[in-house]
């Protein structure tokens, strides 16, 4: 079955936030956010895959998320391009066939390119070109679909949605929505999705940028304006009304942060929790959200809780928490009394 196939018959699992993940871990930098990884450890990133799989994610996207041009270009490694595209397409193939029983899907991934600017038409082309090559290479890798995505121009959503189509791809057009609930070209989230899937996109949605709540505000909205499936990836921290967006937000419990800005590094404290982000996938099934993930900051303990909460048994569910058995806290009879009656 295709994506859509899937879809029809139910919610899915897609995680992502591979540039968090591996920033946490110590192989690419905070800024730049360039996924040198995987052409300088690609074993990591397979072990990030198979956590995610393992946890129930059905999708396994190639980590090619800011590997493109403009990204290469500011650490002067343009010369990386091909061989950092090809080989996260062909991680993610690869750890999809050890697990032949899941049926997984692997899917390619193009982001915004950062140069897109409507006063300027040369950038249309750079554009253009950039999501043209990266296609060209998903497609050549023969994945399942392919995700535009955190990208906040209708008009550059618009680039890259072309790109996908005419090489006959499914098709997931997510919009990451800035402070104002409006895209950078001014169209609501509602209004932005329309346009896409009456312009061919299969699958139209939000990711990035909102935590569960702020993104679930925009994405009822959504889900009302349009006929066909609708995607949810939130990232996973507590974003406001008064700070919607996880850019630029602060943590007014902790002043030695440099700059004052949370972002990207100082998040700790405003992370949401995997039963937060469990309620986030059960409200998404409950009014037909069926593409539900989660973006920059998650953690395969997310994903599993995420998974649990729409039905499905994960291989990873068998380490699920027992507190039963804890010392202090449990209720299992062989455990010692004197342990379980002192607060600590």
């Amino acid at each position: 079955m295709n994506l859509i196939e899937r879809l029809d018959k139910g919610p899915i699992i897609c995680a992502e936030g591979y540039l968090f993940a591996m920033e946490r871990r110590g192989y690419l930098s905070a800024g730049a956010f360039v996924p040198e990884v995987v052409l300088e450890h690609p074993e990591v990133v397979t072990q990030l895959h198979r956590e995610f799989i393992r946890a129930g994610s059905d999708v396994v996207q190639a980590f090619t998320y800011y590997g493109h041009r403009e990204k290469l270009r500011i650490i002067g490694k343009e010369n990386l391009l091909e061989p950092l595209q090809k080989n996260a397409l062909n991680i993610a193939k690869k750890t999809a066939k050890e697990f032949p029983q899941l049926n997984l899907m692997v899917c390619g991934d193009v982001a915004n390119t950062n140069i897109y600017d409507p006063k300027d038409s040369s950038t249309l082309k750079q554009c253009q070109s950039m999501y043209e090559e990266q296609v060209l290479w998903a497609k050549e890798a023969g994945v399942d679909f392919i995700v535009a995505e955190t990208i906040n121009w209708v008009e550059e959503m618009k680039i890259a949605l072309k790109a996908i189509k005419q090489e006959n791809i499914i098709a997931v057009a997510n919009f990451a929505i800035p402070r104002g609930d409006i895209t950078r070209d001014g169209f609501s989230a509602e209004d932005a999705c329309k346009i896409m899937e009456d312009l061919g996109a299969d699958v139209v949605g939000l990711n990035c940028y909102r935590g569960p709540k702020m993104t679930m505000k925009l994405l009822n909205k959504v889900r009302d304006k349009v006929s066909c499936h609708v995607a949810g990836l939130p990232v996973p921290y507590r974003t406001t009304e008064e700070e919607p967006g996880f850019l630029n937000i602060s943590d007014n419990d902790c002043d030695c942060i440099p700059g004052g800005n949370a972002f990207p590094v100082a998040l700790d404290n405003l992370y949401c929790n995997r039963y937060e982000m469990a309620e986030f996938a059960k409200e998404c099934k409950k009014k037909n959200i069926n593409f539900i993930g989660i973006c920059c900051g998650a953690e395969a303990h997310h994903v599993r809780e995420m998974s649990i909460a729409i039905g499905k048994k994960p291989i990873s569910m068998k380490y699920s928490p027992d507190m039963s058995k804890h010392f202090h806290h449990g209720t299992d009879n062989s455990l010692k009394k004197i342990n379980r009656e002192i607060k600590y």
